[in-house]
């Protein structure tokens, strides 16, 4: 494939190198002028028009907030570059591919996470969700369709279990049964949506440390890139998601369970940042079930995992035989943790908020 020709949409000719190591999407960085180029990864976003017309309307709101605070629009958000006929994307011999302005004097936390790190990044998603809260909801495309919803989850768990694929269901009856045990609180967020309770607000989807960039010189969280999954939904996915793995002693497929452990002081220092941020943007019941979240993201992880087991490893890439089996008996034993420490996290939060 000519990426040179791909990249000639956009701007001129330049040097193409592969850079950075995301999951989704074929990443590189373009010399001189410093472009990333991307190819969408259309297996997962199957409508790259809504997908691409989400990120434009976000990075396009953030701009605007942004240089009204007196920031770098430049720096603090995406900018995405238009082809020479004004089109966010471009198709080539059957893929689509974007193109993104290279923000400089960045760099990214991929391991080595420090209390430093861990409480910028929480000021940064914060920041990200704040400068969003007046965005018009019903202006996003809902790009993977339920994808934090946690009793649909748990129905294609059910689903699973009856059609037993991959006939391992006798091998796994006692995470079955603790899986469904937790169903009971599946719906909290779901139900609060639709009682009104909890608000639908712009939410990321996908918050991991190592999606946030940090100044190279001052450690700050700069820009929330990887906008790929932005979408409605609520906060309590993007808080408990980022807890789910930032806040766990031990790696999502660590089969030494004694090593993995609910870690309550990075819970503290992630989100005394994010509430010095949206305090005063979330509503009373959301503050209330941050801590609920973590449990909430991770329980709802663990089921993915132990459905994809059942139905013999379809989705996720596996590395190892019993890999989901391993990664759902990790998130199962967080879960637990959490719920054991639910009272603590919740004075946790109590306390931030009192002293902000």
């Amino acid at each position: 494939m000519n990426l040179n020709y791909v990249f000639g949409q956009f701007a001129t000719e330049a040097e193409i190198a592969p850079y950075g190591n995301g999951h989704i999407n074929d990443t590189y960085c373009v010399e001189p002028g410093r472009f990333i180029l991307q190819r969408i990864n259309t297996n997962i976003f199957k409508n790259p028009d809504e997908l691409m017309q989400n990120i434009e309307n976000v990075t396009a709101h953030l701009r605007e907030k942004i240089i009204a605070s007196g920031g770098d629009p430049e720096r603090e958000t995406l900018t995405v570059i238009k082809t020479r006929d004004g089109k966010n994307y471009f198709e080539y011999e059957g893929s689509c591919f974007r193109l993104y302005k290279f923000i400089e004097g960045t760099k990214t936390v991929e391991t080595d996470k420090t209390m430093l790190d861990l409480y910028n990044a929480g000021k940064g998603f914060g920041k990200f969700q704040n400068l969003l809260a007046d965005f018009p909801v019903d202006k996003l495309f809902e790009t993977i369709v339920d994808f934090h919803h946690t009793p649909k989850r748990v129905e294609a768990l059910k689903t699973a279990i009856k059609e037993d694929k991959a006939g391992r269901l006798n091998s796994v009856k006692e995470e079955v049964e603790f899986a469904l045990s937790c169903a009971e609180f599946a719906a909290t967020v779901t139900d609060g949506i639709e009682k009104g309770e909890i608000p639908v607000r712009v939410t990321h989807n996908d918050t991991k440390i190592n999606n946030i960039l940090f100044d190279a010189a001052t450690n700050e969280a700069t820009c929330v890139i990887d906008l790929d999954t932005v979408m409605p939904g609520s906060v309590l996915y993007d808080f408990g998601d980022t807890l789910r793995m930032g806040a766990s002693t031990g790696a999502e497929d660590e089969v030494d369970l004694s090593k993995v452990w609910f870690d309550k002081e990075t819970f503290e220092i992630f989100a005394k940042g994010f509430l010095e941020e949206t305090s005063t943007t979330l509503n009373e019941r959301e503050i209330e079930l941050l801590p609920f979240s973590a449990k909430l993201m991770t329980y709802e992880c663990g089921i993915r995992f132990l459905t994809d087991y059942l139905n013999g490893d379809t989705y996720f890439k596996i590395h190892r035989e019993h890999h989901n089996l391993d990664r759902a008996r990790n998130q199962f034993k967080l879960v637990r943790d959490i719920a054991e420490k639910e009272e603590e996290l919740n004075a946790i939060v109590k306390k931030i908020i009192e002293n902000i």
